[in-house]
């Protein structure tokens, strides 16, 4: 009986040593690729903010120069988003969003908004969404440029009554057989823009934590 028990032993040892060996080995991964995953993914969101804002138009770094803001009628969530503001000199550039369309076709529509400091809007661009391929996946910059046509638009070009689709008598363009999609959008980047204007001070304040209206 002793033999078995230290037969036992000796094995429940050497499972123990590789159950150490492989927590080592996973620990030694992540914190070897922590560092060049953050890098990797710290590029791409400059590459999406820069799509919108060239670089050469601010000489600070937007996504350390940032805010966290809470409004659902702007933002399309309740939840916080992070505002990133890019500044020249110390002065007000434009300001970008993660802004959430909630009533797309097949479900929410997250897009990138950038809104230059004078109020014109300075791109927009799809993240994220589910619409039907073939028809409302036409909001992404790659399948057409129907995204483009909210650039350097402002509160008034068009007015109020033009933030719409032409279906609903309005000034953008909605897709044959896919109105619902155009129509969303429409209305999340009129709702970030008015509250870009209504909140200048907010956008650009110096960051301090979570903010809410």
């Amino acid at each position: 009986m002793s033999e078995v028990l230290q037969q036992m032993r000796r094995g429940g040892g050497v499972l123990g040593g590789f159950a150490l060996l492989s927590v080592a080995l996973v620990a030694a991964t992540y914190f070897g690729t922590r560092g060049r995953i953050a890098a990797s993914e710290q590029a791409a969101l400059e590459a999406q903010l820069n799509a919108l804002v060239p670089a050469a138009r601010y000489d600070n770094h937007p996504t350390e120069d940032t805010i966290r803001l809470s409004d659902a009628a702007a933002f399309g969530s309740g939840e916080a988003v992070t505002v990133y503001r890019a500044r020249r000199a110390g002065e007000p550039v434009a300001a970008l969003a993660t802004v959430i369309a909630p009533d797309g076709y097949a479900g929410p529509i997250r897009l990138l908004v950038g809104v230059w400091a004078d109020g014109r809007i300075a791109g927009v661009r799809v993240l994220a969404h589910k619409e039907t391929p073939g028809l409302g996946d036409r909001i992404e910059i790659q399948r057409s440029d129907w995204i483009r046509s909210f650039d350097e638009r402002s509160l008034t070009d068009p007015d109020a009554a033009g933030w719409k689709v032409r279906k609903d008598g309005g000034r953008f363009d909605q897709f044959t057989g896919a109105t619902i999609t155009p129509r969303a959008i429409v209305k999340a980047v009129h709702g970030f823009l008015e509250y870009a204007q209504a909140h200048r001070a907010e956008l650009y304040a110096p960051a301090s934590g979570d903010r809410a209206p």
